[in-house]
Order: C-alpha cells, then sequence, then structure tokens
C-alpha cells in the first residue's frame, strides 16, 4: 500500500513537467493512467538516441526521455479529438480523483474537457493545468518552454561563469529546471487539493506555470535583490552570501568546499595549514569574508595548486566540513551513499530482464515507495483500464474506428 493507494489520476500530459508530476503521484500509489494519442504517444517516446537497448543488445523504441519520468503508469491510447474520445474520457472522469493536462490555456474547452465542464459533472475532481506562463495574463496564450522560462524567469542571469572572467555569460541548467521545478510544485498543489477536498467535499482547478515556479525558485537571490535593490549578477560557482563556498582547483583535479559558517572556517584553515586567515580581521566572520571574497577566494586558490584535490577533501573532510569531488554522472550512481539510499533501482521490463531506473528520493517509514510498473508501451493497457468503462463490443468497436490503441 502506498501513501496515495486508491487514488485514480487521469494523466493528460505530455513531455516533462506534467509526467515529471503524475511519476510522483504513482510513486506514492495513486493509479495513474497516461492518456496518449494513437498511433504516436507522449511527444518524449521518439526523443533519442539514447534508447533502451533490448537484451539482444539493439535499440528499441523507448527512449531514455520517455523513461525518465513514467514508471509506475497504465498508458490508455485515447483520441480525444473525437467525440467518441471525448465522451470516453468523461466516463474516466466520472471514478477519477485527479486530472492533471498542459496543454495551452483554454485550448481544451472546443472538446469539452476543460475544467468547468467537467467539474459539472464531477464536482470532487481536482483539475491541475501546467502551462509556460499561466491560465490568464498578457503571455497566457503562448507556448512555454523551459529554455525560455529560464531565460525570461531570471535564472540565467545568476547562472555562467562571471562576466569578467573567460567563457562568462548567460547559461542555463543542464537540466530542464523550470519543468521538474513545476512537476515538483503540481504534485504538492494536488496533495494539498486532495486534502482540502476532505473538509470541503469539492475538488478545485490548480493553475500552475513554469515562470511563477521558476521567479519562486530564485529564493534567496530575488530577496537579495528586494532587500538591497542591487540586480544581482553570475557567480561562476561561487555563493552570493557564503565565502569560501565555491570550487577551487587544486594541482590535479577541482573539489567543492561549502563553508557554512564562522566556526566551519577556522577548522577549515587549520587542517589546510593556513591558521592565521581565520584570525585575520577581514576573514574571521563571514561578512568580512563576503566583502574581501576576491582577495581570499585568491589566496586559497593559490595554496590549493599545491597538492592534489584529492588530498585536500581527505585533510577537509576529517574536521567535518563539507566538501566534496566532483563526479560525473558514472561515479554519481556508483557512489556507495547514493546505492545504499537505494536510488538507483532493477524493475521488471519486457524488454530488458537487466532494466534500471533513477530512483525516488521520497523515503516514507510505513508506507515506501514500491517500483511496481516500468514505464509502459503505448496503449499498453487501453483493454485493461477500458474494460471497466465500456463492453467488449463497444471497445471493439472504438478500435476498430481507430478511437483507441491497443499496444
Amino acid at each position: 500500500m502506498g501513501a496515495l493507494t486508491g487514488f485514480r489520476v487521469l494523466d493528460l500530459s505530455r513531455i516533462l513537467a506534467g509526467p515529471w508530476c503524475s511519476q510522483i503521484l504513482a510513486d506514492l500509489g495513486a493509479e495513474v493512467i497516461k492518456i496518449e494519442k494513437p498511433f504516436q504517444g507522449d511527444d518524449t517516446r521518439i526523443w533519442g538516441p539514447p534508447f533502451l537497448k533490448t537484451d539482444q543488445g539493439e535499440d528499441s523504441n523507448e527512449s531514455a526521455y520517455y523513461l525518465s519520468a513514467n514508471r509506475g503508469k497504465y498508458s490508455v491510447a485515447i483520441d480525444m479529438a473525437s467525440v467518441e474520445g471525448q465522451a470516453l474520457i468523461k466516463k474516466m472522469v466520472l471514478e477519477s480523483d485527479v486530472l492533471l493536462e498542459n496543454y495551452k490555456a483554454g485550448s481544451l474547452k472546443k472538446y469539452g474537457l476543460d475544467y468547468e465542464s467537467l467539474k459539472e459533472i464531477n464536482p470532487k475532481l481536482v483539475y491541475c493545468s501546467i502551462t509556460g506562463f499561466g491560465q490568464k495574463g498578457p503571455r497566457a496564450q503562448e507556448p512555454g518552454y523551459d529554455f525560455i522560462i529560464q531565460g525570461l524567469g531570471g535564472m540565467m542571469s545568476v547562472t555562467g561563469e562571471r562576466d569578467d572572467l573567460p567563457g562568462g555569460g548567460p547559461q542555463k541548467a543542464g537540466l530542464a529546471f523550470a519543468d521538474l521545478t513545476t512537476g515538483l510544485y503540481a504534485a504538492i498543489a494536488i496533495q494539498a487539493a486532495l486534502l482540502s477536498r476532505v473538509s470541503t467535499g469539492e475538488g478545485q482547478h490548480i493553475d500552475m506555470a513554469l515562470l511563477d515556479t521558476q521567479v519562486a525558485s530564485l529564493s534567496v537571490l530575488a530577496m537579495n535583490y528586494l532587500t538591497s535593490e542591487k540586480i544581482p549578477g553570475r557567480l561562476g560557482n561561487a555563493h552570493a552570501n557564503i565565502v569560501p563556498y565555491q570550487v577551487f582547483k587544486a594541482s590535479q583535479g577541482e573539489f567543492i568546499i561549502a563553508c557554512g559558517n564562522d566556526q566551519q572556517f577556522k577548522a577549515l584553515c587549520e587542517s589546510i595549514e593556513r591558521p592565521e586567515l581565520a584570525v585575520d580581521s577581514r576573514f574571521k566572520q563571514n561578512k568580512g569574508r563576503v566583502t574581501h571574497r576576491d582577495v581570499l577566494v585568491e589566496i586559497l586558490q593559490q595554496h590549493f595548486m599545491s597538492k592534489p584535490a584529492q588530498v585536500w577533501v581527505e585533510r577537509i573532510h576529517a574536521v567535518q566540513v563539507p566538501v566534496g569531488m566532483i563526479n560525473n554522472l558514472q561515479q554519481t550512481l556508483e557512489e556507495e551513499q547514493v546505492r545504499f539510499r537505494e536510488m538507483v533501482v532493477q524493475i521488471e521490463h519486457p524488454l530488458k530482464k537487466d532494466y534500471v531506473s533513477i530512483g525516488s528520493p521520497i523515503k516514507l517509514s510505513k508506507t515506501p515507495v514500491q517500483y511496481t510498473k516500468a514505464p509502459p508501451f503505448l496503449g499498453e493497457d487501453t483493454d485493461l483500464i477500458l474494460q471497466r468503462f465500456v463492453s467488449p463490443q463497444e471497445l471493439a468497436q472504438l478500435k476498430d474506428q481507430r478511437v483507441v490503441q491497443q499496444g
């Protein structure tokens, strides 16, 4: 039993933000029914290479991108542009708790699948819409893509090397940050709405926008600006409010120091045999270290070039100051702590006996996450799910009309 066992989610979303949200709900035990376009499916199914290799070593049609966000779901292929498909989805809505969609604002109204239409047949429905710019506002009708949102939402103005250094200039995050964080916020919002429904007996419409989430995620840097009225810039791998808190080069390799307080700074200085820095009036307190950032960082950088990164990491780690090497993905996924925390999991997959996936970070003591189903093939579960809602004769007719597809 998962924490959300008993809840049914109709997932009309595709690409990443919506599927990331619904994968979280599936991990927690909800029955997530992924509604896909027949004979085409989620756009990300073809976003490769890489594609999953079968046990015979051949590329399958399952892209790694699609696999990353769709475990634990049931795939039902329904043409919702058809009258018959719309009627079928409405039947499913009657017995569902949540509907998740990420279509352009207002575009589902013509199908009768918008919130106002569906709440008439199921007032308890929690309906979550994910768009780039929200349901209302001067840009509501525009499509929103993660890359654009990272730029508009201020993230790229504070991400990347300093403008006065080689390679300086705006950078997006290495992952689809706005998509992923919007998926997380949407999962939180859906669960909040379900809790609210317990006392009110009513569902509600959740309006999630990538731009809103990106602005909210500016967090400390946004408050720095609102407090000081100084526009923050790019600091590369450094921290705006804490020093030393960045990457340093060594004679071999690079490493990170995240020195969070004055006591840690004192321990750091002793561990690297530079105790005089901890009593220097310029550096003794974090306020001074931020003010004199360039001077202190230059002193430390020159010192760290005398030994390999691994030597410094071992010394600093011994005094319990946060420090670490910079892992590539192979090193990360082979990290002892990552393996112990079961962040790489094996799931049964019909194409690959030793199929592995990234696990969920949610650790619940009484209702733990369970990995019960690999990301489904397109329409894999059409018959299994739709037999609850239509007769065998009706299902056969819908297949003949190509309204639905069994994978």
